[in-house]
């Protein structure tokens, strides 16, 4: 079994790396938690403490080498 870290993502990162480390984490697409994180601004429910807090708590993804570029896929015809 793999074993698999919360960390902030220092590749796919817009402010702090903790929606993308949240959507590595879970399997979902980062921009699907950064519009949940903006929702729970826009309706005063604390969006931006708790992006605070997980900023603070979680750890920054280890340096290492990229991964892979996947090949550019070819315009469908």
């Amino acid at each position: 079994m793999e074993s698999r870290r919360l960390t902030r993502s220092r590749t796919n990162q817009m402010v702090g790396g903790v929606c993308a480390g949240l959507g590595n984490y879970l399997n979902v697409d980062p921009t699907a938690i950064r519009l949940i994180f903006i929702l729970l601004v826009l309706l005063g429910a604390s969006g931006i403490l708790i992006y605070l807090i997980l900023w603070i708590i979680m750890p920054l993804e280890p340096e290492g080498p990229l991964p892979p570029m996947q090949p550019p896929v070819p315009p469908s015809q």
